[in-house]
């Protein structure tokens, strides 16, 4: 390790072989945690490059538990964190809807290290049970239309980084790795980051794959859509700067998509969204992110439509049933 931080500090970019071999080195217990929190900070300090977390993402996608769901087309829902904003569950909850709107969804998650509240947090108060059985997680895919891949249970080569992490408590270069490595490689993604460069490292990763991908960000900071302000898009096919109307929705303010002080807050405002009680704002923001998951399902189809789709899974009660359903499959 010694050699490597030297090369960082001397501010060189590892190479992806570098760095898939700091990585492999940390899930073997090599270094000790004084030399794991020096090369996490480097990174606080300085912008990760495309070879680095190459790198870093073939590291854990090699390590982690593989959980194959024979060709089922899902997607993922989730964001890298470390906006430092605070909201809702904006993209745990967007996941049941694009669930209850009929497309099997895939979801990684955490417990919140930069955040109050983060995916794992929300859904265990709520009686989410965490496995990683396959069997189990595709008969809740085929039944609720949505599994839930906790990290921790997938990615033991990270253990001993789980409370370096916590300690620092402030985004690392691993909230950016938390989309891209699920664990059973979904053939789509819907993707937040929490600014323009990361967006750039996304699309240079997400070429190089046979995933259909939509990457967003919000230009006001936040890692989803946040119908605050305009919105930059990137799929395969097109880049787009979009403001609220794109998805026929006023711009509301930041204090309206908080999330609350506490994990029981949190959970208080994904229930009261998907039982079809939440603010306006509130369901307008998870209708504008689960209507773009379902248009990177369909390219071809209007947003509109896609807005509709997202609005009947709330409104007909089929969101909320996929996570009841999934509570109960969890058991």
């Amino acid at each position: 390790m010694k050699q490597i931080l030297n090369q960082l500090f001397e501010h060189k970019r590892l190479s992806a072989k570098q760095a898939k071999e700091v990585l492999v080195n940390i899930s073997k217990e090599v270094y000790n945690p004084a030399q794991i929190a020096a090369f996490i900070s480097v990174y606080l300090m300085r912008s990760i490059s495309v070879e680095e977390l190459s790198g870093f993402r073939s590291a854990l996608l090699d390590l982690c538990i593989p959980i194959d769901l024979d060709e089922r087309k899902t997607i993922d829902v989730c964001g890298t964190g470390g906006d430092g904003k605070n909201t809702f569950n904006i993209s745990t909850t967007t996941a049941f809807v694009v669930a209850g709107a009929g497309y099997q969804v895939a979801k990684h998650g955490n417990y919140g290290v930069s955040s109050i509240c983060g995916s794992s947090n929300v859904l265990e108060s709520l009686g989410v049970r965490f496995s990683n059985d396959e069997g189990k997680l595709k008969k809740q895919l085929d039944e609720a239309g949505i599994c839930f891949f906790h990290a921790p249970l997938f990615h033991p080569a990270l253990k001993s980084v789980g409370p370096i992490r916590k300690q620092l408590g402030v985004k690392t270069f691993f909230n950016l790795l938390g989309p891209l490595v699920n664990p059973a490689r979904p053939t789509h993604q819907l993707v937040g980051v929490f600014n323009l460069k990361v967006a750039r490292l996304y699309q240079y990763l997400h070429e190089a794959t046979s995933s259909n991908y939509t990457i967003i960000h919000a230009i006001d900071g936040y890692d989803e859509i946040s119908l605050t302000g305009d919105a930059k898009l990137i799929t395969q096919k097109e880049e787009l700067l979009i403001k609220p109307d794109y998805f026929g929705f006023k711009k509301h303010e930041q204090s309206a998509i908080f999330g609350g002080d506490t994990i029981e807050e949190a959970g208080k405002i994904f229930i009261n969204i998907l039982d079809n009680k939440g603010r306006q704002a509130q369901t307008n923001a998870v209708v504008a992110n689960a209507s773009m998951a379902i248009k990177t399902f369909k390219p071809n189809q209007s947003i509109a439509d896609c807005v509709g789709e997202a609005q009947e899974s709330i409104q007909s009660g089929r969101a909320k049933q996929a996570f009841t359903s999934l509570v109960s499959l969890s058991a």
